[in-house]
């Protein structure tokens, strides 16, 4: 994490960058006239937004943004910016920077946060001694309206979000559902949240029969571990139960996944990962509401006695289950979790996975795929939460004639529909075990990892998700 801080005036050993949007005189005291002209000309002529000038003890940055017909992509093209200007501050191995701008405090803070989370670096493994941690480490903002409680909150938000990232890269040999358990007691100790880990033998004794039946293919036990945020002045009475797939590790089990489909099965438990850092985030951040975390975990391999397709699981609420796809087990123990939240009486239960490979190419890796079911009005604040922070949601009819695809012939349901609506269907078998309680299933599949470097976003987990929940539990989230 780089460090941030306020300043009055800026530092005469650090370089300086300039922060304009596109309406504002290019008039500024950090230029000479030559530089104003020459910026004014090349942005008029050419769309040029990124100018670098060598003043040989330091460096003068100035990067000019255009405003957007809505804030929010205005702030997106920002922290855009931002990653960019890291990328020059690295190659020329700047390490420190005075920002100075006369923009408004959203717009430069946006500009810090895409600096910071493109800051980002998973190098656990790597041998070489330099690694790939980036030279730059110092960003001093000069701004009348930004004060040290805005920048603390988004380093908090920063911390949270690498939290969220190591978990997903950290490979499954070294993260396993025990490891996975004990990374979220460690984070929640660190933010003063209760934590219970439940092992194998308390997942017996409460035959949860989900996770159980996923859990037959490993020699390794499952945990289910309950994270609880519970401040004296919490707002709500109900509390919001946040639940995310851990599955550490997905073959597919007996339906073995095929060619490359395994390469990045260690982000499995990518759910997980995001609902249990932005609980850390609120807790750290102080917000006074009752939030729950549920986070059931295994993996899923062929080996001994591994559950089979045409198998009927008994599920922790009575439910039976006719397996038709082990490679259908994410829903498998979060329904377990789903139907364990309902004991809370909650508000609101919101549900996290990389579920569906069906969400990703229904819309791509740009946004999460979602439905819900008894929660219209809280949708609509989570899906303006996306917009603010740019993390957008694409929701999902959810009509009873789904439902009639996972009817079972010999069970209750099934854990697969048909060939079409897969995404729905997985919501479906999810609703099934929260009953009437308001509930949102959100399918992260398509963003909660990439393989090539995206911005600000850098490549392997993404944190995707996070800053969303963040947002809708700050400025959204009341009962309804």
């Amino acid at each position: 994490m780089i460090t941030i801080d306020k300043l009055l005036n800026p530092k005469k050993e650090f370089s300086n960058l300039l922060l304009i949007d596109e309406n504002e005189s290019f008039n500024h005291h950090l230029l000479n006239s030559e530089q104003e002209a020459y910026i004014y000309n090349e942005h008029k002529e050419n769309k040029r937004t990124f100018f670098t000038f060598n003043n040989l003890s330091e460096w003068l940055i100035v990067c000019v943004f255009p405003i957007n017909k809505t804030a929010h992509q205005t702030f997106e093209n920002l922290r855009k910016l931002g990653a960019k200007a890291l990328d020059f501050f690295d190659k020329e191995h700047i390490k420190n920077i005075n920002l100075v701008s006369n923009s408004s405090k959203e717009e430069v803070m946006s500009f810090v946060e895409g600096v910071c989370l493109a800051s980002y670096c998973f190098d656990n493994y790597k041998t070489d001694p330099s690694r790939l941690i980036h030279p730059f480490d110092h960003i001093s903002i000069i701004h009348n309206d930004i004060e040290i409680k805005d920048i603390e909150n988004l380093r908090i938000i920063c911390e949270a979000i690498e939290k969220g990232k190591d978990l997903v890269n950290e490979p499954f040999s070294t993260l396993n559902a025990e490891g996975l358990a004990q990374a979220i007691v460690n984070m929640s100790r660190e933010a003063n949240i209760d934590v219970e880990v439940l092992h194998k033998e308390d997942i017996e004794k409460l035959r949860m029969g989900g996770i159980l039946a996923v859990n037959k293919g490993s020699i390794d036990p499952p945990t289910f571990t309950i994270m609880e945020y519970k401040p004296d002045n919490a707002l709500n009475s109900k509390p919001l139960v946040l639940v995310g797939k851990g599955l550490v590790y997905d073959t597919g089990g007996l339906n073995l996944k095929p060619g490359d489909y395994m390469n990045e099965m260690k982000t499995d438990m990518a759910g997980a990962a995001m609902m249990a850092s932005a609980i850390y985030a609120v807790a750290r951040l102080n917000l006074p509401f009752h939030i729950i975390g549920l986070f059931p975990s295994t993996d899923n391999r062929p080996c001994g006695n591994a559950y089979a397709s045409g198998d009927i699981i008994n599920m922790y609420d009575g439910t039976t289950v006719e397996v038709v796809n082990t490679d259908a087990e994410g829903r498998m123990i979060l329904a377990d979790a789903l139907a364990y939240a309902k004991q809370y009486n909650p508000s609101l239960i919101i549900n996290a996975a990389t579920l569906t490979g069906a969400a990703e190419r229904a819309i791509g890796a740009v946004g999460i795929a979602a439905v819900e079911n008894h929660a219209g009005l809280y949708m609509s604040d989570l899906k303006q939460a996306g917009k603010d922070v740019y993390e957008r949601i694409a929701e999902f009819p959810f009509w009873e004639e789904y439902g009639d695809m996972i009817k079972s012939d010999i069970a209750d349901i099934k854990n697969s529909g048909e060939k079409h609506a897969g995404m729905i269907t997985a919501g479906k078998f999810l609703a099934h075990f929260t009953g009437d309680i308001p509930f949102i299933h959100l399918d992260i599949a398509g963003v909660a990892y990439t393989s090539t470097k995206k911005g600000y976003i850098g490549y392997g987990g993404t944190g995707y998700g996070i800053r969303l929940i963040v947002k809708f539990i700050e400025k959204y989230f009341i009962q309804k």
